[in-house]
């Protein structure tokens, strides 16, 4: 049950966060795909802004969606509470936290690689829409730059493509 077991549906995570008005920008596959790359992601990632407000709303909108936390030892995750106060007490131990929810996996990164987190990629954003929800996505040259310095396989064999999308969109 690792897809959720209503499979993936990215629109569906994206509005529980609009409803709650989380401040995050998406980044990642969802990011490139809305930028215009071919290619599919599996997930949600999200950078969201760490003041406390902010994570009281992503929590509310975790919950909403049913999260269960991914962990190594349990493949369908761990059902517990989501709180602010959890996802503020997992900053300074974690980089990243990802959740399986009804609708498919979320991750939070909280400082992506090649940036410095939220107030970096909040200040080249641009709005996105993936259906009718209207989202803060990362700008190309910011995925790009986080996809660089992560420097996982698939990250570099998007890039050619990544830098293309960049380079017309300049045209």
């Amino acid at each position: 049950m690792r897809d959720g077991g209503e499979g993936f549906q990215p629109k569906k995570i994206l509005e529980a966060l609009a409803r709650h008005d989380v401040a995050c920008v998406v980044i990642g596959g969802i990011a490139s795909t809305i930028h215009g790359s071919p290619f599919t992601t599996s997930d949600v990632d999200i950078c969201p802004d760490l003041r406390a407000t902010n994570l009281e709303k992503l929590a509310s909108a975790l919950n909403e969606l049913q999260s269960r936390i991914l962990v190594t030892d349990e493949p369908e995750g761990l059902q517990i509470e989501v709180t602010g106060a959890l996802l503020r007490k997992s900053i300074p131990d974690f980089q990243f936290l990802n959740f399986m929810t009804k609708y498919g996996q979320i991750d939070l990164l909280y400082k992506p690689a090649g940036t410095e987190g939220y107030k970096d990629l909040v200040r080249n954003a641009v709005e996105g829409a993936l259906g009718e929800v209207t989202v803060q996505i990362a700008a190309l040259e910011d995925v790009i730059r986080s996809k660089q310095a992560a420097g996982r396989q698939r990250d570099l064999e998007h890039l050619p493509t990544l830098r293309r999308l960049l380079e017309i969109s300049r045209e």
